[in-house]
């Protein structure tokens, strides 16, 4: 187990200072965040792949000639789509 940085110890602390009550709050949101987090962070590395798949296959249409630019579309920016 890791050690607590100075920052979290120090919002430890300030929350102990609290009413049980309001204690658990603050446990349920840190909880609920951390909990946020993992599920977040389960769902892009369950991507990773696809996307790193679906970026080749685009750079392959391109250089293959398969796109066209979208010039003027999204502030200025060129995109290209497929023909």
């Amino acid at each position: 187990m890791r050690a607590m940085t100075q920052l979290l110890e120090r919002a430890f602390a300030e929350a102990s200072k609290l009413s049980e009550r309001e204690q658990d709050a603050v446990a349920s949101v840190v909880l609920a965040e951390l909990q946020s987090e993992q599920r977040w962070a389960g769902a892009f590395a369950s991507t990773q792949d696809e996307l790193a798949r679906m970026a080749e296959e685009a750079l392959r249409e391109l250089e293959r000639g398969e796109t066209l630019p979208l010039a003027g579309v999204n502030g200025g920016h060129n995109f290209a789509f497929n023909i």
